[in-house]
Order: C-alpha cells, then structure tokens, then sequence
C-alpha cells in the first residue's frame, strides 16, 4: 500500500438528533441515516503526492443501518486538485491504501452498494471546531450550514463533546446542529437542525493517529 497521512478539519451532518446514537454501536433513530461530510486538508500527502489546503466531500444515504449496507454515495473532490491528487483523495475517500477498517472511509466503503461517478468542483468549505460553526457550498450539488445547539428557553450556546479513545474517525468531537440540502446532481437529501460534530481529524493509512503518538 502507499502510505498516506493527513491533519485537517471536519463537518459532519446526518439525519440522527443531537448525540447520533451511531457513535455508540446504537441503532440511528430514523431507521436510516441520510448524511453529508465535509473534510479541509489542512496538512497532508499521499505517498509523494501533497494533498495541503484540498477539500473533500461525501454525500451518504443508507436506507436502514450503515452496518446493514446497501448504501450510496457521491464522491465530491476539489476541482483545484491535479489529477496526482485527485487519484489520492479519491483512494483515501474510499478505503483503499487503508489497513481494514481502520478509518471511516474504509469502513463506510464495505457498506456502499452504489457509488456514483465522482465529481469534481469547487468546493467552498470553511469550518472552526472550537466555535462549533462550518459552511459548504458546492454549487448545483449541496449546500451545507453548521452552529452551536441553543438552549430552547434562553437561546444560550450549549457546548458538549464526544470523546471515543478507540474511535476510527476523531479522538474528540464538539457537537452542534447543522442544515444540509442537495441542490442538484443524482442524490436527494434534506436535513434540517440535526446532529453534527466539528472535530480535528489526524488520520492515516493506519487509522487515527493518537495524540502523542
């Protein structure tokens, strides 16, 4: 395999209410999980291939489960990248240069049933983890916002955190709510102030490189 390593930012939106019981081996509370994925590299490469300032993203629909399968996807991969790193990130994006099920990209792409042609175009992305606030915009395919979860009575920020030690995407993940749509292209997804989580990703062909590793 060519080893690849990158650190970069994380948006992430799916159907599941605040917590996404998925986090935790539950089952998602919808009985499916519909879910947009917005990665900036912020430091990266794959093999000799540099892969810094690049942005990635996935669009997912699963009709039950992601461990029961049957899913789809499409792959959506920064129009700025040569073809050296669109060939990388799209490798990276679908498991492949990746011990088994060692990042979420490995293990979302056992659960795929239809993939669709990859597209390439620009991607504007800009998230900040600690504030809990991202937005995605690729024009004529999705349209994605994320902020902090309010309190419902005094409309205070509310700041909560996933830790999972032996996780396959992050360490850590702030939680907030988020809004996607698709605005075009071959898949249809709508979701509205549902579970989202900003996090600092540091993955490899490894899996998640721990902190002090």
């Amino acid at each position: 395999m060519t080893y690849w390593e990158f650190k970069g930012r994380e948006l992430v939106n799916c159907t599941c209410e605040y917590g996404c019981n998925c986090q935790f081996n539950a089952l998602p509370d919808k009985g499916h999980c519909h879910a947009v994925a917005a990665v900036h590299v912020d430091q990266g490469k794959h093999g000799d291939t540099q892969l810094d300032d690049l942005n990635f993203v996935g669009v997912f629909k699963w009709p039950g489960p992601i461990h029961e399968g049957h899913g789809e996807v499409l792959p959506i991969v920064d129009e700025r990248a040569s073809p050296e790193q669109r060939d990388a990130l799209l490798k990276i994006m679908t498991g492949q240069d990746t011990d088994p099920f060692a990042t979420v990209f490995a293990v979302f792409a056992t659960t795929m049933e239809k993939v669709n042609e990859p597209v390439f175009a620009p991607i504007n992305f800009e998230v900040n983890v600690d504030g809990r606030r991202g937005r995605l915009s690729v024009p004529g395919y999705v349209e994605m916002t994320g902020e902090p979860i309010r309190n419902p009575i005094s409309g205070a920020e509310f700041r909560g955190q996933i830790r999972l030690p032996n996780g396959f995407e992050y360490e850590v993940a702030e939680i907030g709510s988020a809004s996607s749509r698709t605005t075009g292209g071959p898949m249809d997804i709508e979701i509205d102030s549902k579970y989202a989580q900003f996090a600092n990703l540091h993955l490899s062909t490894h899996g998640v490189v721990r902190a002090g590793a």
